[in-house]
């Protein structure tokens, strides 16, 4: 292994335990996708260390990520957010990997995207708005009664909606919908009684 691989290394060990454990897990806690994403950035660098050993042209570098890229996490328990942590780290293990003769650039990236991750899945943004298909035990023909509906049932302010079916022989309705959950009421503060005087 040269120098350069031997302090990309460290690098992108640190940058994937940041990403995986310090974020993403903590967020959301799944322990499955947190080692997934920790095996398959590890495996990346791997191989796009080895190729760069090799002096493979940066082509066939892309082509792996390419490769890479078409393979998804095909399962209903997945979401979006979970797929672009994948493609986080599969790009830190290629940065680290190929970029390893460019400290500074390979450093740079690697923290834009552990960065970027961070805000972009920060709690403040990204519970401000949320998304649920639901599933309704009456059929509405008025977009503003369904509209009231979806609001009363969810307890929130719905942005959008996208009707997805319609059964009428079973009465059901699936809706698509994006919603901003109500903030929590606040209690009635508490009155202090004065004390009575005592003479």
């Amino acid at each position: 292994m040269s120098l350069a691989l031997a302090l990309a290394l460290p690098v992108d060990l640190f940058a994937i335990t940041v990403l995986a454990c310090a974020i993403y897990y903590r967020r959301h806690h799944r322990t499955d996708l947190a080692l997934a994403y920790v095996a398959l950035n590890v495996g990346v660098f791997a191989v796009s260390a080895l190729m760069l050993s090799q002096q493979v042209s940066l082509g066939l570098a892309f082509g792996l990520f390419g490769v890479l890229s078409i393979l998804r996490l095909r399962s209903d328990q997945i979401s979006q957010r979970d797929v672009g942590y994948y493609f986080t780290a599969l790009a830190l293990g290629l940065i680290n990997g190929i970029g390893a003769s460019k400290p500074a650039v390979m450093i740079g990236l690697s923290v834009l995207l552990v960065a970027t991750m961070y805000v972009a899945d920060h709690p403040r943004l990204a519970n401000r708005s949320r998304h649920r298909i639901v599933v309704l035990d009456t059929v509405h023909r008025d977009e503003s009664r369904l509209h009231a509906d979806l609001e009363h049932r969810l307890d929130a302010t719905v942005r959008k909606f996208e009707v997805i079916d319609t059964d009428y022989v079973r009465e059901t309705m699936t809706v698509d919908v994006r919603f901003r959950p109500l903030p929590a009421p606040v209690g009635p503060a508490e009155r202090t009684v004065p004390l009575a005087r005592t003479r």
